[in-house]
């Protein structure tokens, strides 16, 4: 049975939160000290924040919580349609911009 179209469940007018899960394939370590290698990957969480407050601050979105595991992430974001409504095209375009600055 083929997966309802996003669209139709939620109306992108009305502020909403959800909750994202994010999982590493194939055993790999996101964060923490890797039981079989020894190696630490403790300094990820540093990156995945700042990269969180990054996309955040492009988005109209409010990271309201989250959770770095060894091998899976948790991020509970709320959407801000009222913020994204007030923005120009211009602003728009910028914002592309600083998320993907080489195209």
């Amino acid at each position: 049975m083929p997966r309802v179209n996003r669209k139709e469940i939620f109306a992108e007018d009305e502020i909403q939160a959800f909750h994202c899960v994010n999982r590493c394939v194939r055993r790999t370590f996101l964060c923490g000290r890797d039981q079989t290698t020894g190696r630490d990957f403790t300094h990820r969480k540093q990156w995945i924040r700042e990269r969180l407050e990054v996309l955040a601050g492009l988005f109209g979105i409010d990271i309201l919580g989250f959770a770095v595991m060894s091998n899976h992430l948790h991020v509970v974001v709320r959407t801000r349609p009222d913020v994204v409504a007030s923005w120009a095209d211009d602003e728009v375009a910028l914002r592309w911009w600083r998320l993907f600055p080489q195209r």
